[in-house]
């Protein structure tokens, strides 16, 4: 009776211990779905330890190779197409100065300084020039533009040695262009000055001459312009005959050369 009754005891004593070691592994599946689904947890945690540890990569390699600025030193030429493009002589060279600030391997801000001067003959007395015979004669065109640009450098570590020395790079700038007109045979003729807003898109090269130290810079770039005697009539003949121009439209473009330093 006695070994019948521990018999029993025994079997509802391990089928206690069996359930117990089941229920506690259960609690501890729910609970680690718990940890990943609390406020504080995050899912994504290996995912972004890998972005962190790639940014602070990338950052110590801009760091210790990148270039941070660079001051440019520029030479080159503007023409122009349209009706300015036929009307002007151009006296080369253009200049420019610029500075760059280099965020990091392939974006940059550029602000820089740029000057060209021009000329156009009128034959004949214009609306806005209304001289007797022989006319007003040669007009000057001095024209100042400053710039603040947005530079960015292709990514060429995928592609051949020569595109990777060459550091291409794409670039669009807004601009500010100041026209200065001086009637040269009328020395009386005050000078006529005004500004007008445009933009300049295009492309450009840097081959080192010293890698982060110094670099030859080849840059081209087309230049959309609202100059200020752009869609007028001043330069229309006047009543009196005399040949002359409809309006001054066309657009600007500039090839230049720079010589640049980094530090």
């Amino acid at each position: 009776m006695i070994n019948k009754f521990s018999k029993i005891l025994l079997t509802l004593l391990c089928i206690a211990l069996v359930n117990i070691s089941y229920a506690q592994e259960g609690n501890d599946i729910f609970a680690a779905d718990d940890d990943d689904l609390n406020v504080g947890g995050d899912i994504f945690t290996d995912f972004n330890e890998d972005t962190d540890n790639a940014k602070v990569v990338e950052d110590e390699r801009f760091y210790r190779f990148g270039r941070f600025f660079s001051f440019n030193a520029s030479i080159g030429l503007t023409t122009f197409d349209g009706t300015r493009g036929i009307a002007y002589e151009n006296f080369p060279p253009s200049y420019g100065i610029s500075f760059t600030f280099f965020k990091d391997f392939q974006t940059a801000l550029n602000l820089g300084l740029s000057f060209s001067k021009h000329a156009f003959f009128l034959a004949g007395p214009t609306v806005a020039f209304p001289y007797d015979a022989p006319g007003p004669g040669t007009v000057e065109s001095s024209l100042l533009r400053v710039h603040l640009g947005y530079r960015y450098y292709v990514d060429t570590s995928d592609l051949g040695t020569a595109i990777t020395y060459a550091n291409p790079y794409f670039v669009g700038q807004v601009e500010y262009w100041y026209q200065t007109l001086y009637v040269v045979d009328q020395s009386q003729e005050p000078k006529r000055t005004g500004g007008g807003l445009g933009m300049g898109v295009g492309f450009g090269l840097e081959f080192p001459i010293e890698i982060k130290e110094s670099y030859w810079g080849l840059e081209f770039l087309f230049h959309s312009v609202n100059f200020p005697d752009k869609n007028v009539n001043w330069y229309q003949a006047n009543p009196d005959g005399g040949p002359g121009y409809d309006d001054m439209a066309g657009n600007a473009y500039t090839t230049m050369v720079s010589y640049i330093f980094n530090w």
